[in-house]
C-alpha cells in the first residue's frame, strides 16, 4: 500500500444509488499524487473523449472531494473539490481548509467520486469503511446556519448509537452547500465549517445539479502510515517551530490586506477595478479587529499559522452576522470593489455570502460589474428595481437575495459576469465585456497587474485555472509548486512560508518516493497542466477559449491607473506578450497556446494529443 494514503476511494452513484470502493495503482498515484492532479486524471480518463459536450450542471458530469498524501501530516488541512466547471468548462482544482478532509482519511477513504444525479435532495454519510445515501429534504433551501447544526445533530445522534464506546462525539467534518447551490448560481461554493469555501470553479452549482446537499464523514481511525516516522515529525516539529515566527501572518492573517493592498500596492478592485488605489483607513485591519473579531487565533487541524479569526457583528442592523475576519479576498471584492469601505458593511456582505453558499470573490465581481454598469446609465433603476450606488450596503445585500433566488436582474447574474456580460450585452445592443473584469469565465483573484508591484502581466491570462489568484503564473517552475499544494493537498501558504524543498523532502519522508521537486516541475506537474489545458480550451457546450484572443487579461487592466503614487502606470503589453511566449515555450505548448503534440506524447498524455487535433488545425 502507498505510504501516507488510506488506500481506496469511495465511488456514489447518485441515479443508481450504488457505493462501491475503488483503487488507483501506485503509478497513478505517483504520477498524479491526490486532490487537483487526480481529479485531472478521473475527469479526462472519464470525460475527455466527449468533453466538449458535457454539461457542467448536466447529471453526466462528476464530482471528484479528493485528499493527498500529505493531508494530515503537514500542517495545514485541506480538501480539494473538482469537476467540470460551470464557470471555465476546464477542470478547476478548489481547496478549502477544515477538518473533513482529515475525518474522510480516518473513515479509510482517501476521497469520493460522485456520478449521477439524485432523485430527491441527499447527503452521503461516511464512517469507517462504510457510506450511505441519506435523504436531506429537510434541509434543502436551509441557510449555512442550519444546515450545519442540523447535520452534526443527525450524524452524532446516529454514530452515538451505532459506536457507543466512544461516548460523547465531536462533530464530523462536512461539505455542504447553500441555497446558491441548488438554485444552480454559477457562483455558488462548496462550504466547510460555515465560512470555509471551496470558491472558484462553481462547484455548488455541481452539487445542486445532483442534489447533493452535503458529505458528511466521521472517522475513528487513526492517520494512514508513513515511510519514515521519525523523519517526518523531525520535519514537521521544525516546519511549526518556524511557521510559529510569521507573527503577522499569524496575528492578522490575509485580513490585514483591505488596506494595505490598495494603499501600499495600488492593486486592490476598487469600483470594479476603475481603479486599485485607496487610502482609507476605516478599511484598516484595526478596524476589523478590535471591532469584531471575537476569536483571534483560530486554525484547523494541526496548522500552527492561526490565520483566521472569527467576526461577529455585535451590534446594529447586522447584529450576528458570523464570518472568517473576513480574509483579503473578501474583504476587497465586498468592500472597496463595491465602494464600501465601512468595516461593517464588508463583514455583513461576507457573511451573507458565506450563508447563503456565495463565493465572494465571483459573487461581488459580478456585482461590481453590474454598479458600473449602473453607473454609466447602461443598466437602469427599472432594470434593477432600485438603485444601485457604489458604497450602499443595503442595495448590494438585496442584489445578493435576488442573485440566489435568481429573481429579475438576478437571474441573469446568478449565471456569472462572463455570462452575464454575453446575455446584457445581446440585451443593450452593445458590448459589454471591457466592463467584465474576467480571464475565461472567472473572475480575478483580487490582486492586480497594472502597478507592478502584485502579480505579473501573465498571471491570470495563462492560468490553466483560468481567474484563480491562489494557482496564477509567475513562471512556470513557481506555478508548478502550487499544483503540488492542490495535489498532496495542504495548505500552499504553508508552503511557500517554509520552501519548498523542504516540502519535498517531507514528501519522500511521507510516502517513501524519491521524487524530487525538479521531477515534479520538468514532468508529473507538466502533465496535470497539460490536461488542465485540454480541458479548458475544449471547453463547451456554452463557452470555448481561443487562446489567440482568450489568452489574456481583460481589457480594463490595459487602462492607465487614474489615481495613487502609481497613477498612470498600466500593464505594459509588450512585456505582455513577451511573458507570454517565454511562458508557453517553457510550459511545452506551440506559439498559437496549444500544448505540442510531442511533448504531450514524451508524458504519455496520447489521448489529450488526439483531441487537440482539431485546434491544431
Amino acid at each position: 500500500m502507498s505510504r501516507g494514503y488510506a488506500g481506496k476511494f469511495l465511488e456514489v452513484d447518485l441515479t443508481t444509488e450504488r457505493i462501491k470502493d475503488v483503487t488507483f495503482d501506485e503509478d497513478t498515484l505517483m504520477k498524479f499524487y491526490g486532490g487537483r492532479g487526480l481529479a485531472a486524471k478521473v475527469l479526462w480518463d472519464r470525460l475527455g473523449d466527449r468533453w466538449e459536450e458535457i454539461d457542467p450542471l448536466g447529471p453526466e458530469n462528476i464530482l471528484t472531494v479528493f485528499t493527498g498524501p500529505l493531508t494530515g501530516f503537514y500542517p495545514g488541512v485541506r480538501v480539494c473539490v473538482s469537476g467540470k466547471s460551470p464557470q471555465s468548462n476546464g477542470i478547476i482544482g478548489s481547496t478549502s481548509s477544515g477538518e473533513f478532509a482529515l475525518e474522510l482519511k480516518c473513515s479509510g477513504y482517501d476521497g469520493v467520486i460522485v456520478t449521477g444525479k439524485a432523485e430527491k435532495p441527499v447527503y452521503i454519510f461516511i464512517t469507517d469503511d462504510h457510506a450511505e445515501i441519506k435523504s436531506a429534504e429537510k434541509i434543502w433551501g436551509e441557510l449555512g446556519e442550519k444546515t450545519v447544526p442540523w447535520l452534526v445533530r443527525e450524524s452524532r445522534k446516529e454514530l452515538e448509537e451505532t459506536k457507543p464506546k466512544y461516548g460523547k462525539i465531536k462533530e464530523p467534518g462536512i461539505l455542504y452547500i447553500g441555497p446558491a447551490g441548488e438554485r444552480l448560481v454559477r457562483t455558488a461554493c462548496v462550504m466547510q465549517k460555515w465560512s470555509h469555501a471551496c470558491g472558484y470553479g462553481g462547484y455548488g452549482a455541481v452539487m445542486g445539479s445532483k442534489n447533493l446537499k452535503a458529505i458528511v464523514a466521521k472517522g475513528f481511525k487513526p492517520l494512514p502510515e508513513v515511510a519514515d516516522m521519525k523523519r517526518m515529525l523531525e520535519l514537521r516539529e521544525q516546519i511549526i517551530s518556524k511557521l510559529l515566527t510569521f507573527d503577522s501572518m499569524r496575528r492578522w492573517g490575509t485580513g490585514s490586506g483591505g488596506y494595505a493592498v490598495g494603499a501600499r500596492l495600488s492593486s486592490e478592485p476598487v469600483r470594479n477595478w476603475q481603479e486599485e488605489w485607496h487610502d482609507e483607513r476605516s478599511y484598516g485591519v484595526p478596524s476589523f479587529d478590535f471591532r469584531f473579531w471575537v476569536k483571534r487565533y483560530w486554525s484547523d487541524f494541526g496548522c500552527p499559522m492561526t490565520c483566521m479569526k472569527i467576526a461577529v457583528i455585535k451590534t446594529g442592523p447586522f447584529k450576528g452576522d458570523i464570518t472568517d475576519m473576513p480574509d483579503y479576498e473578501m474583504q476587497a471584492y465586498l468592500g472597496p470593489n463595491l465602494g464600501i469601505f465601512s468595516a461593517e458593511g464588508g463583514t455583513h456582505l461576507s457573511a451573507l455570502c458565506d450563508n447563503l453558499g456565495l463565493c465572494g470573490i465571483q459573487t461581488g465581481n459580478v456585482m461590481g460589474f453590474a454598479a458600473e454598469l449602473y453607473q454609466r446609465g447602461i443598466l437602469t433603476k427599472e432594470d434593477l428595481g432600485f438603485e444601485l450606488k457604489w458604497g450602499d450596503v443595503q442595495a448590494f445585500t438585496r442584489l445578493i437575495e435576488m442573485i440566489v433566488k435568481r429573481e429579475g436582474i438576478g437571474d441573469i447574474l446568478a449565471e456569472g459576469t462572463y455570462r452575464a456580460a454575453r446575455k446584457l450585452s445581446e440585451i443593450k445592443g452593445r458590448d459589454l465585456m471591457p466592463y467584465a473584469v474576467q480571464v475565461k469565465g472567472v473572475a480575478l483573484g483580487a490582486h492586480g497587474t497594472r502597478s507592478g508591484l502584485d502579480f505579473k502581466p501573465i498571471a491570470y491570462a495563462c492560468n490553466v485555472q483560468s481567474g484563480d489568484h491562489t494557482s496564477s503564473v509567475y513562471d512556470a517552475y513557481k506555478d508548478m509548486d502550487m499544483v503540488f499544494a492542490d495535489s498532496a493537498v495542504f495548505c500552499s501558504i504553508n508552503g511557500w512560508r517554509i520552501g519548498y524543498e523542504t516540502v519535498w523532502e517531507f514528501a519522500r519522508a511521507v510516502t517513501g518516493w524519491p521524487t524530487t521537486r525538479d521531477d515534479w516541475n520538468k514532468v508529473l506537474a507538466r502533465r496535470i497542466m497539460h490536461i488542465q489545458r485540454a480541458a479548458l480550451l475544449l471547453g463547451g457546450p456554452d463557452a470555448k477559449w481561443d487562446p489567440a484572443k482568450d489568452d489574456d487579461n481583460p481589457p480594463r487592466f490595459y487602462e492607465p491607473l487614474p489615481s495613487g503614487p502609481h497613477k498612470g502606470k498600466t500593464t505594459d503589453r509588450k512585456e505582455f506578450e513577451s511573458l507570454k511566449k517565454q511562458f508557453y515555450e517553457a510550459i511545452g505548448w506551440d506559439e498559437n497556446g496549444i500544448p505540442k503534440s510531442e511533448v504531450l506524447r514524451e508524458l504519455g498524455l496520447e489521448s489529450v494529443d488526439k483531441a487537440l487535433e482539431k485546434l491544431r488545425k
